[in-house]
């Protein structure tokens, strides 16, 4: 069994990914984390609180980080990707249910230390709440089974960046919490660009969510009308990376993914900011920025079609639910 604090800017793709979680079989979500991103701390932290009550998933949510902790590349929210909401413009009552009190850091660092050695976190925002807690508790690595970060670039075959030919969304919109947190001691995989950009959806994938998958089919289908038109302007198609829901994937089936390891290191300044650069080899390199840090697993190679078929596996079980 999977026990899992969910991390999260929550827009179109995070919804995706957080269903994904939550019908799954062997997961227990134990918590649901905001930070601000694909929208403000305000509208994501409101999508989360929605999608729980929407679809009965009964964790506590808590607000997190509205900033980076540091400069970041980018500044605003890509509303142009994920809607003025965050949600596609969805437009939905507001929610009764409220967040919790305690910032998510915090709640992170409580949680953990109640159940050591137990919790994964799946990571699909910028990494600032688990910078905050690591900060409050340098032992929090120690104290956690596992991450799993959806962000960053390694430049593998034809892929690169999102919002800059060398940086990833996430990375870039707080890469000074990303270098803390990968060289930190958590043991960590990066699930990024170079797999979720070979991990496609197009509209016969959200067609057959919609078919078999109930009211989280339907809700599915209603959020990505934003993002595929964005997809179409830019592309021509109306088909889309799965980006955060192959965080979840890996978390599910690793055997789905290739990797390799070593130190990475995020650049947090000049024209370089938010590049993800894995150092397989610290002991070969004339600087010793890589050097004594831990390593962290990045995905270099997906099985494609397979995390497609776990994703509408798990979904179906919405119908039943």
């Amino acid at each position: 069994m999977k026990r899992v604090i969910f991390d999260t800017d929550i827009g179109i793709d995070d919804a995706m990914a957080l269903l994904f979680l939550n019908y799954a079989p062997n997961v227990k979500l134990e918590a649901i984390c905001t930070v601000s991103g694909n929208a403000s701390i305000t509208d994501v932290n409101r999508n989360a609180l929605y999608v729980c009550e929407r679809f009965g998933i009964d964790v506590p949510v808590y607000r997190g980080a509205s900033g980076p902790i540091g400069p970041a590349l980018t500044t605003g929210y890509p509303d142009f990707v994920h809607g003025r909401n965050g949600l596609g413009n969805l437009k939905y009552p507001k929610p009764k249910r409220r967040s919790k009190s305690i910032p998510a850091a915090e709640a992170m660092l409580r949680m953990a230390r109640e159940n050591p050695g137990q919790l994964s976190i799946v990571a699909v925002g910028r990494l600032t709440n688990i910078a905050h807690a690591l900060n409050l508790c340098p032992e929090l690595p120690d104290l956690l089974k596992e991450l799993v970060v959806m962000g960053g670039v390694f430049m593998g075959g034809d892929h690169g960046g999102n919002v800059s030919p060398v940086a990833e969304a996430n990375m870039g919109g707080d890469p000074a919490a990303a270098d803390e947190v990968f060289g930190s001691g958590i043991s960590t995989t990066i699930v990024g660009l170079d797999v979720t950009q070979n991990t496609i959806m197009d509209e016969s994938f959200v067609a057959k969510l919609r078919e078999h998958a109930g009211d989280a089919g339907q809700f599915i289908h209603d959020i990505t009308r934003y993002y595929f038109d964005f997809y179409e302007s830019i592309n021509h198609a109306r088909r889309c990376p799965i980006h955060d829901s192959s965080a979840v994937a890996y978390l599910l089936a690793p055997k789905l993914y290739t990797y390799k390891e070593g130190p990475v290191r995020v650049i947090s300044e000049g024209l370089a900011m938010g590049q993800t650069i894995l150092g397989e080899h610290p002991e070969r390199y004339a600087i010793d920025a890589w050097r004594d840090r831990p390593s962290c697993r990045v995905c270099v190679g997906v099985d494609a079609k397979g995390v497609r078929a776990l994703y509408q596996r798990c979904l179906s079980n919405a119908a039943i639910a």
